[in-house]
């Protein structure tokens, strides 16, 4: 799943009404995809153990009463196959441009932060044409290569390549750079006039 911040290029930094912070040209948050909310793993697992323990009590009532062992331990093997998902689902990266660099942070299930950086003028961003299972979304700058989004659909990756791709363009416009320029130093702005 991705979190875009919003299709259109936002203001420049300067223009930017909370002073001191930089305003993001491009701010994604990538999450892996969970078709299981917490209320529904509830829901799910008091509907596994009802049935579980209700049929262990017709094995115990024939006599089978070993078989009750056997419900128990699937219940708590489902439990804890959930409980491994949601832990690797707590993963998530967000990548941020500013004018200055790009910002990739890796934030693993046991919340240790991994930060990247990048020059954004220098920056590539390559996926394989056929969107599959395997494709990759990479960033390459000065020699190094980072692969980003690994957890995500391919159709996912292809839509995040977009839409840094547009980012990076818009920063690297001549139309942008001015504006950029201007901000910064409004006086020669109105001598340009």
């Amino acid at each position: 799943m991705i979190d875009i911040m919003d299709k259109s290029f936002p203001p420049l930094p300067s223009q930017n009404p909370l002073k001191g912070k930089k305003a993001y040209l491009f701010d994604a948050t990538l999450r892996p995809n969970t078709s299981l909310r917490p209320k529904g793993f509830i829901l799910l697992m008091v509907a596994i153990a009802s049935v579980s323990f209700f049929a262990g009590m017709v094995f115990i009532m024939l006599g089978a009463w070993p078989v009750m062992g056997f419900f128990s331990l699937d219940v708590a093997l489902i439990y804890l196959a959930f409980r491994a998902n949601y832990r690797w689902a707590r993963i998530y990266e967000t990548v941020r441009l500013t004018q200055d660099n790009l910002l990739v942070e890796k934030v693993n299930s046991l919340g240790k932060v991994q930060r990247y950086q990048f020059q954004p003028y220098w920056l590539r961003v390559s996926i394989d044409e056929s969107a599959q299972n395997d494709s990759r979304l990479v960033l390459a700058s000065h020699g190094k290569y980072m692969r980003i989004g690994s957890f995500l659909s391919p159709d996912e990756r292809v839509q995040l390549a977009h839409a840094l791709t547009d980012a990076l363009a818009n920063l690297r416009s001549p139309e942008y750079r001015k504006r950029a320029y201007y901000a910064v130093d409004p006086e020669y702005a109105g001598e340009s006039s």
